[in-house]
């Protein structure tokens, strides 16, 4: 049986990615903040008759992340597919973010890559075989307001996973970016400084008086969809590595292939929304 490591398992995409491996016969190894949150994940498993590890750990401090990957390598001996999905947002304006929250987010979203990555690559490179999948977003190819530290950490597990590619060219080591949009789950009410997901519903509410008040279109926004949804794409990419990074949600593909080839045309597409967002949090 293969063995799927994956981070910030304890709720969300995470959670039911581990589960619906454990049920295609994955041996599983969770980690999280929220202890009481991981054991429950861990229990559903293993009641169906599934093998899961767990370990609550803080990956964003190093000496954690590190002891976790060795202690599934000592449970299991391997890591066939490492998915690094532990992430965290923010809200906040530029200059209303602070040094704790800007560090905060790095560290779960782009420090920890390295800190969980370096040691799993180390034993994927003695296996001479295995798939690393980044949980990155579609906010890692273009910009959103008043998330900009979020945003940035993205646009890094980007370019952190087009270099991991570069390095491993040529060995049986894949390296996988997966962008999603909106997903149905917790995350929008738990991000630090506040509930972007509140401040999103209320921009796109707003954008559509100023379209019409500007003559200008709405914004080409992706329908959200469900976690369980992300999660069988993630399952499919891991079991058939591709040759290029994926996009879980219809059209955000092309607008992020817009928004590479002439980034201000695509930016005024975003242009109500923008607006919308600006107006609600002046508001907020």
């Amino acid at each position: 049986m293969k063995v799927i490591v994956i981070t910030g398992a304890s709720s969300g995409i995470g959670a039911e990615l581990a589960l619906k491996a454990a049920a295609n016969g994955y041996f599983i190894a969770i980690c999280a903040r929220r202890k009481e949150k991981l054991e429950s994940v861990q229990q559903s498993i293993e009641q169906n008759g599934g093998k899961c590890f767990m370990m609550q750990a803080d990956i964003s401090i190093k000496e954690q992340a590190e002891q976790f990957i060795h202690n599934v390598i000592s449970h299991y001996g391997r890591i066939d597919i490492l998915v690094n999905n532990a992430g965290r947002g923010n809200l906040a304006s530029v200059e209303d973010t602070t040094e704790e929250q800007l560090l905060s987010i790095f560290g779960v979203n782009v420090f920890s890559l390295w800190y969980i990555t370096a040691p799993a690559l180390i034993q994927m490179k003695l296996q001479g075989y295995g798939h690393i999948i980044n949980i990155a977003s579609v906010a890692g190819t273009m910009g959103f307001p008043f998330n900009s530290a979020y945003v940035a950490a993205k646009h890094a597990v980007m370019g952190f996973t087009a270099s991991l590619r570069a390095e491993l060219a040529g060995s049986h080591i894949s390296a996988t970016a997966i962008c999603p949009d909106g997903v149905i789950t917790e995350w929008g009410t738990v991000t630090e400084g506040g509930e972007i997901g509140k401040l999103f519903m209320s921009g796109i509410r707003e954008s559509r008086s100023i379209a019409r008040e500007k003559g200008i279109g709405l914004a080409p926004l992706a329908a959200m969809i469900t976690a369980k949804s992300v999660a069988d794409i993630i399952l499919q990419t891991a079991e058939f590595p591709p040759e290029h990074d994926i996009y879980t949600h219809v059209g955000t593909h092309e607008r992020a292939m817009e928004f590479a080839e002439n980034r201000w045309k695509a930016e005024q597409k975003m242009l109500a929304f923008y607006l919308g967002m600006q107006k609600s949090y002046s508001q907020s």
